[in-house]
């Protein structure tokens, strides 16, 4: 019996901060001071908090350390693990009762306070490489029910009853996609999870693989029975190895307890689970391309219809879900259908996984009921703008989705919310941007990362988004007019209506919502010449302040072409026709009297 365990995050986040060489220096100091028997190591997935990693968590008294190094374990275990004596510098601050100077419930700490995890409810809490611990939070009793006491439609009922939508971006409603391929005759259907996780600052999917890969296994099992099905799929890329390899030992965990493979739990069901690779193609997140994908061939989309529940998989029925939709099914099974659907709005039911980043203090990952404000979200949960900067949009969705200018700062996040106002959920990247980001060059980058990852397959998204992209090259380059603005959206349109799969249907989105919330940034850059947020290079000059200039020589000394002349004492001057715009000369002064504009 262990006095104390000490919760180390082993995602990926906090492994690339560290806490591997965290967790070999702590164990290294309990042997040496005879704890190890006393003290007990768990390494968990991603606790959530990612812009204070490593973090370390030290129960029973539940002390938050953050940014941990290794120099900082010696205290640790030798203050509070040997003296009892908590380490308040390393303490996360917002866990400390400034009042009192007790430490706080994590619950109740802002960050947490308005979540309410349920796809992530063992993230942080389990070691997700031990079945037993899986096994011990209600793990697989969702599946014991299901073999035991439902049948087929039992399941797809409630899960209808429940309201869950998929929570890849489309939110089709799970239940019916589920009850669709269940129809079907013939004896072959197949299960697949789509972790091809892809959008730029998303990793909400690879943090519930990696924290607690057990509930994916179960709720596809689950899939499996519900529609008749003896083979799963997960699609997880390659870029992941912390999730594959924890994904391979859950599989390897089940297969020796008896629930994947043959005649599972005594029921009579078979059902067996693979894992396929993927290269980091990002059009393999849609349905019919991760499925050619499975099969061997160059990931490319195919026509719909016939859709993937009546011929998908190796021609055969197959539902396809992402794994955040899957982590929710056996807490619904449990709990059931009306507990999920007491939380969210009227039509968007439960909760929905964000990987909140950008200009936002409290970067990270949050599970937030549908229908939180985006400004719950930003101010509250994230800790607002960092150095005192205004909020200016936050794009949702990624490549796929569109940017939330401050005029809705206060709309509630849901599906249906998004799409009104020409975004999209997406599968959860939530990027916050202040007033130093520049919307024509954040519409340009979105558009790089699309044209890059067009399969190629259809004109519309293959030439569509490269012309597009070019557009919008020349007007953060000052060589637009306001004839490519209508152009920038025939094209959109074109694009939208005629492209094969949906990363070209919805490709011209971030394009079109900031034309739609900010056309006066797209007007100065193609009128002024002028990028009001200071970004797009070729439209800044940089100036120096005669009266603040000290002559002190430290620009011009530092300046990469010799573009700044000027003698000792004396202000100094920039040729414009020299520089080069790096901003080696704004970073160098220490008397602010250099400018862009």
């Amino acid at each position: 019996m262990y006095r104390a365990h000490v919760l180390i995050c082993g995602g990926t986040g906090c492994t690339s901060s560290g806490s591997q060489k965290i967790q070999d220096t702590l164990a290294a100091e309990l042997k040496a001071n005879g704890l190890e028997e006393e003290v007990a190591i768990v390494r968990t997935g991603c606790f959530g908090l990612c812009e204070n990693g490593p973090v370390m968590i030290v129960y029973p008294e539940g002390s938050f350390y953050s940014r941990v190094t290794p120099e900082d374990v010696k205290e640790i275990v030798s203050e509070h693990l040997l003296k009892g004596r908590i380490v308040q510098r390393l303490l996360y601050k917002d866990s400390v009762d400034a009042e009192s100077n007790t430490i706080k419930s994590l619950d109740n700490t802002p960050f947490y306070k308005k979540q309410k995890r349920v796809a992530l409810r063992n993230c942080g809490i389990i070691n997700p490489e031990i079945i037993d611990e899986y096994i011990a939070y209600d793990g697989y009793q969702a599946l014991g029910k299901v073999l035991t006491e439902m049948t087929p439609d039992d399941v797809i009922n409630t899960l209808k009853a429940s309201g869950l939508r998929g929570r890849g971006g489309a939110g089709f409603p799970t239940g019916v996609k589920w009850s669709f391929a269940a129809v079907q005759p013939g004896p072959e259907k197949y299960v697949c999870c789509n972790a091809d996780e892809g959008d730029p600052g998303a990793f909400m999917d690879r943090s519930v693989l990696e924290g607690d890969p057990h509930v994916v296994i179960e709720a596809m099992i689950i899939a499996g029975y519900a529609i008749g099905a003896h083979q799963g799929y997960i699609y997880v890329r390659a870029e992941y190895p912390i999730a594959v390899k924890r994904l391979k030992i859950a599989i390897g965990q089940a297969k020796e307890y008896g629930l994947l493979g043959k005649d599972i739990l005594g029921s009579g069901f078979d059902f067996d689970l693979d894992i396929r690779l993927g290269a980091g193609a990002f059009v393999c997140g849609e349905e019919t391309a991760l499925m050619t994908s499975i099969e061997g061939k160059r990931g490319e989309p195919r026509p719909r219809p016939p859709f993937p529940a009546i011929k998908g998989l190796f021609g055969k029925p197959t539902i396809l879900n992402n794994v955040e939709t899957y982590a929710n099914i056996p807490q619904i099974i449990l709990k059931g259908p009306e507990w999920f659907a007491s939380m969210g709005t009227e039509k968007s039911k439960g909760t929905k996984v964000f990987a909140l980043g950008g200009k936002v203090k409290n970067t990270g990952l949050v599970e937030i009921p549908m229908g939180t404000t985006l400004r719950e979200i930003v101010e509250e949960i994230g800790g607002g703008i960092p150095n005192g900067k205004k909020f200016k949009a936050a794009q949702t969705g990624g490549p796929s989705g569109g940017c939330i200018p401050a005029e809705h700062f206060d709309i509630p996040i849901d599906y249906d919310n998004l799409i009104s106002i020409g975004s999209m959920m997406g599968s959860g990247g939530l990027i916050v941007m202040d007033e130093d980001n520049c919307m024509v060059d954040i519409a340009k980058f979105f558009l790089e990362f699309t044209v890059d990852e067009s399969c190629g397959k259809c004109t519309p998204c293959r030439i569509g988004t490269k012309r597009m992209y070019e557009i919008l090259d020349k007007i953060t380059k000052g060589q637009g007019t306001l004839e490519d603005l209508d152009k920038l959206e025939e094209l959109a349109k074109y694009i939208k209506a005629n492209s094969l799969c949906g990363l070209g249907q919805t490709a011209p989105n971030p394009v079109l919502s900031t034309l739609r919330y900010f056309r006066d940034e797209y007007i100065a850059h193609v009128v002024d010449k002028r990028c009001p947020a200071g970004v797009c290079k070729n439209l800044l000059s940089f100036t120096i302040d005669p009266d603040k200039c000290k002559g002190c020589t430290a620009c011009a000394r530092k300046c990469p072409v010799s573009a700044i002349s000027g003698t000792v004492k004396q202000p100094h001057v920039i040729d414009q026709s020299k520089c080069i715009k790096c901003g080696t000369c704004i970073d160098t002064c220490k008397f602010g009297a250099i400018s862009k504009k």
